[in-house]
């Protein structure tokens, strides 16, 4: 899995200004079987990481928004003291696109170093 998961994460977002499908549930079974620990749910793809402390919580959000400003693919993020909710979705197509997964891999390597 870590080769699958590196592939995703190494790749870059593409612009999506809609005009295009989202993916079909064909493409994101095989994307999700790419990612551990992120659940699907109609539009979005979402993960819940947990941390010993708020100050880790931040620094992982932190590392998120850097990520999102670089991929220009941004994510919906619920914080508390010890815990991260992530959510992905395209907006501009209404669903999911490899940029969701992309940047999901990107996510998940940061513990992985």
């Amino acid at each position: 899995m870590d080769t699958i998961v590196n592939d995703l994460a190494t790749k870059q977002c593409r612009p999506c200004e809609g005009g295009m499908p989202p993916l079909s549930p064909s493409e994101i079974a095989i994307l999700m079987d790419q990612l551990e620990g992120w659940e699907f749910s109609d539009k979005f793809i979402a993960k819940t990481y947990n941390f010993n402390n708020y100050y880790q919580t931040m620094a992982f959000v932190n590392t998120i928004a850097w990520i999102s400003h670089r991929e220009d693919h941004h994510p919906d993020i619920t914080v508390s003291y010890n815990k991260c909710r992530v959510e992905y979705t395209t907006h501009a197509i209404d669903g999911l696109s490899e940029n969701d997964f992309i940047c999901a891999a990107k996510i998940d390597t940061l513990f992985k170093i």
